[in-house]
């Protein structure tokens, strides 16, 4: 079947502020998401994708852009199932202000039981994702044979998902997986099983680098021991 080669989008003015974003409209990726986005050609050069997928909020159309300037020919979709988490009344909020919401901590430690006030459940974000990339994985390797690869750009928490999902993990422990902005994870599928070949791969390990939390609420994996929700800034 086909490898899925999942993008995540490039930081975002809503990352380096500390607001969870979700399905806000007009949330652009900031300069330093941009120049990743602009690397992003580069680092995909010689992958012969057959399509490109995307969510459709600006971040990620604004992260293929680059990749699409470069590849005229490379067909462009847009799925709706693989766009972000519904945070419902969530969204626009500060990460720090959120930590003390009693939900966080079921958010941190049991996500499958997470319903976000006047938005969507982690389960619900997990499986319209997963169903989408099976649907993908049929069409693609129907039209363009077995060994066809193709691109996805998605968010941190569908990806963070994926992943787990394409592991044999319990939703419940997709909180132990970080992918940082415009990270390249990838993903073999076969008729068994699937196989992860790449997970949050930017090519620097800047993110290493031990440093102090973010005063907007943390923006590296692990600050606290807590999870980024919405996936977190990165380095840089």
């Amino acid at each position: 079947m086909a490898t899925l080669i999942l993008v995540r989008h490039g930081r975002s003015t809503a990352n380096t502020s500390g607001v969870l974003a979700g399905l806000t409209p007009g949330i652009a990726l900031d300069e330093h998401g941009a120049a990743q986005a602009a690397a992003l050609p580069g680092r995909l050069a010689g992958l012969p994708l057959a399509a490109a997928v995307t969510s459709p909020l600006q971040r990620c159309r604004e992260t293929l852009a680059p990749l699409l300037a470069a590849r005229p020919e490379l067909p462009l979709h847009t799925e709706e199932r693989i766009g972000e988490c519904d945070y419902g009344d969530w969204s626009g909020r500060k990460l720090a202000e959120l930590a003390d919401e009693p939900l966080m901590k079921v958010v941190q430690q049991h996500p499958s039981a997470a319903v976000f006030p006047g938005g969507e459940s982690m389960r619900a974000m997990h499986f319209r994702s997963a169903e989408a990339v099976r649907e993908w994985n049929a069409r693609i390797e129907a039209e363009h044979g077995p060994d066809a690869l193709y691109l996805m750009c998605s968010h941190g928490d569908v990806i963070k998902s994926l992943v787990a999902d394409a592991l044999g993990l319990h939703l419940d422990l997709f909180q132990r997986v970080s992918v940082e902005p415009c990270s390249v994870t990838v993903i073999r599928y076969t008729r068994t099983r699937p196989f992860l070949l790449r997970l949050g791969d930017t090519g620097d390990f800047a993110s290493l680098v031990p440093r102090e939390p973010s005063p907007e609420g943390g923006t590296a994996a692990g600050d606290g021991g807590n999870a980024v929700v919405g996936g977190g800034a990165g380095a840089g």
